[in-house]
Formats: C-alpha cells, sequence, structure tokens
C-alpha cells in the first residue's frame, strides 16, 4: 500500500469517526445511522462497512477518541505548576462549553448517559470517559493533600455535568458560565 492510499484510508476512517461523534452528540445512538455518519464524513456508505463492521463498532471508535481528546487537554493542564491552578483552569474551559452544552449537552456525559441504559460492553466503555475525569481531579486533589480525594474528585465531577445538563435542560449557556466560576471558588476553599 503506498503512502497516499493509507493517508486516504486513515482521512476516510478519521472522517468517519468524527462524523459519528458529531451525531452522537446531536441526535444520540439510537437515531444515527450509517447512512447518515457516511454522509456526514463524505464517504460512500459501502466504505463505512470496509472500517466498522458494526454501528456498535463505530460507536466504540468515537468512545476511544472521545477519551484520547480528554487525556490530551487533562495534559496540558498537568503543565501547570499546582494542582490547585490544573483543577481551576479545568474549571475555566467548563465555562467555554456554555453555547455546545445549551445546545446538545456534553458530549460525554450525554453518551454515557445514553450508553449506560444499555448491557452490552458499551455502557462501560463509555463510562472510561467520566472515569478519567474523576481519576484526574482525585490525583489533583491528592497532591494537594486531601484526604478524601476521591470524594472531592466525584462532586467535581458532578457538578460539571450538573451545569452541563441543567445548561442543555434550560438552554442558557450563563448557567454553565455561572456555575463554572463557582467551580473556581469552591476548588479555591478546599485547597
Amino acid at each position: 500500500m503506498t503512502d497516499s492510499t493509507a493517508t486516504r484510508r486513515a482521512g476516510k476512517r478519521e472522517r468517519l469517526v468524527a462524523g459519528a461523534g458529531e451525531l452522537l452528540h446531536h441526535v444520540g445512538a439510537a437515531r444515527m445511522t450509517l447512512a447518515d455518519v457516511a454522509k456526514a464524513a463524505d464517504v460512500p456508505l459501502g466504505n463505512v462497512y470496509y472500517y466498522f463492521k458494526t454501528k456498535d463498532d463505530l460507536v466504540q471508535a468515537v468512545i476511544d477518541a472521545h477519551a484520547e481528546a480528554i487525556r490530551a487537554m487533562l495534559a496540558t493542564f498537568d503543565l501547570l505548576p499546582t494542582p490547585e491552578e490544573r483543577l481551576r483552569a479545568f474549571a475555566r474551559t467548563l465555562a467555554d462549553t456554555g453555547e455546545l452544552a445549551a445546545r446538545h449537552g456534553c458530549p460525554h456525559g450525554s453518551l454515557c448517559s445514553e450508553l449506560g441504559k444499555r448491557d452490552d460492553g458499551l455502557d462501560r466503555s463509555a463510562a472510561t470517559l467520566m472515569t478519567l475525569y474523576v481519576d484526574w481531579s482525585q490525583e489533583q486533589f491528592r497532591l494537594m493533600g486531601k484526604e478524601d480525594a476521591r470524594d472531592l474528585a466525584i462532586t467535581l465531577v458532578s457538578i460539571f455535568q450538573g451545569a452541563s445538563l441543567l445548561t442543555n435542560a434550560l438552554r442558557d449557556p450563563d448557567v454553565m458560565r455561572t456555575q463554572a466560576d463557582r467551580l473556581e471558588r469552591w476548588i479555591t476553599s478546599v485547597s
């Protein structure tokens, strides 16, 4: 296989995963069809089956892509000098998601909620998205010397997921911004 062929194939696969990610966020797994994904990715429908044998395989690829994006984001926060600064930077990024959350909710929380109703492995796979947030936050609180680091991490993730849900339900991006500000103040108060 030539490099250009490999690049085209990788490009199609990436477009399919990106298209599916958008559709999962906007319409959910139950309503998403492979034909919709092919159209969103500008790929012939038959090509979808070359890369993904089933819709669930494609959903798993989206979960994997989300997990990589979360890890990359958290890695940028890890460059900051203190755990408190890292947690506050995380909270500030939430404020920037208000418009998206108002329209479609959190892509990770929405996916976890929808797939959590299933019992086929995708439910547990999607849960890893929340686990990444909780584990990273727990480590930051542990580095701050907090004995209840796990509980604090659960509170932090609960606040941002709850804010995302309310932002979506009320269609009000200011809910996310206000809660992100409160979250920053809370982080400072527990440090």
